[in-house]
């Protein structure tokens, strides 16, 4: 059982480790410890931990200094106190080992970018272990809170005239009617990203993790909320459609539950213009759902944005099939007449011929 002292790598952790760990991340109140409280439930950020424990440790731990839970929350509470990059490595120094190894820098900031990674779900720094597909931020100067608000505090470019955020506009929909797939991403800088050639949506599912960090967070203020509100309108947790498919993909796909419990998104709330930190992506995610046509059956039955050509196609379809059935049917009754005609004995023929000559 691993405690705050026990290497990263040592499973499983005791509830009274993660308990410490979220009360140093996020504050001794972001998770409710009343055993009937099911609004936030980690386990899908706790999988996220470990696997990130896991990579950094690669190849012996060669790559970074941090060995314990408790070298992360010390790192941490740095990030917290807004110290620079370079004043977290010189206090960090003191725990290598003399004397100093040679790639002192990289271990460094190999447990920083971790420690980074841990406390906000955001892909810092340059992974030594392979390609993830993830986008990479390069922090390596400054206060991690400035970095994270000059990078999310960008203005708004794209117009957003003609974008209704209508309830057809979610994340079934999305593949049902345009085709487009759902990247689950663990990294927060993804989310709403389009790959791919617009095919491919990232749609960071965490949403369990960002209640946690309404009440204490590094994040630019009205980030977290945004966020949910994207979630609430991509997942809605009204409809009975979304709700069955979203039921059958956590448990299949280990995502976070909470998925469907991030609110309801009345009118008001949503308006593109409400939209700040994602409003450029929701755009070009619902100008690809907008001008998305049906190329297959499946998607012109779940296509019914526009009434009238629903029903005229598949009026079509109706009147080809009929016309395809009767018509198969005049084939068959023809074809057995003619084989009752051919299947008739010739002295029975011969006599009919006799009978109507007389």
């Amino acid at each position: 059982m691993a405690s705050l002292d026990s290497c990263l790598l040592d499973l499983p952790l005791t509830n009274n480790t993660k308990n410490d760990i979220v009360d140093q991340f996020w504050g001794a109140n972001a998770v409710p410890r009343r055993i009937d409280y099911t609004d936030i439930d980690l386990r899908a950020y706790w999988d996220y931990y470990i696997e990130e424990c896991s990579h950094a440790l690669h190849d012996g731990g060669r790559h970074i200094s941090a060995r314990s839970h408790r070298n992360i929350l010390e790192i941490v509470q740095y990030l917290k106190d807004s110290l620079l990059r370079d004043d977290i490595k010189a206090a960090l120094q003191s725990n290598l080992s003399v004397p100093t190894p040679p790639n002192e820098e990289k271990l460094l900031d190999s447990s920083i970018d971790l420690a980074a990674r841990l406390l906000l779900m955001i892909d810092f720094g340059n992974l030594q272990y392979g390609f993830s597909g993830r986008r990479q931020l390069d922090w390596d100067k400054g206060c991690l809170k400035d970095f994270v608000n000059t990078y999310f505090s960008v203005i708004p470019t794209l117009g957003h005239e003609r974008v209704k955020l209508d309830k057809t506009f979610n994340a079934l929909n999305l593949g049902h009617i345009a085709g487009v797939e759902i990247a689950w991403t663990k990294n927060l800088a993804d989310h709403l990203r389009m790959t791919d050639d617009d095919t491919k949506v990232s749609i960071f599912y965490h949403a369990s993790f960002l209640k946690c960090q309404s009440k204490s967070s590094l994040l630019p203020p009205g980030l977290v909320a945004e966020t949910l509100r994207t979630l609430a309108l991509l997942f809605p947790q009204s409809d009975p459609s979304t709700r069955k498919w979203m039921l059958r993909l956590c448990s299949s796909n280990n995502l976070d539950p909470n998925l469907l419990h991030c609110g309801h998104l009345k009118t008001d709330n949503r308006q593109i213009e409400d939209f700040t930190f994602w409003h450029d992506r929701l755009v070009i995610l619902k100008q690809v759902f907008d001008e998305a046509r049906p190329s297959t059956l499946s998607q012109w039955w779940y296509d019914r944005r526009n009434g009238v050509q629903w029903y005229t196609f598949w009026v079509a379809i109706l009147v080809l099939v009929l016309t395809l059935f009767f018509g198969l049917v005049q084939c068959i009754e023809g074809a057995l007449q003619l084989q009752r005609t051919t299947a008739t004995p010739s002295h029975q023929i011969s006599l009919k011929l006799l009978s109507r000559s007389m």
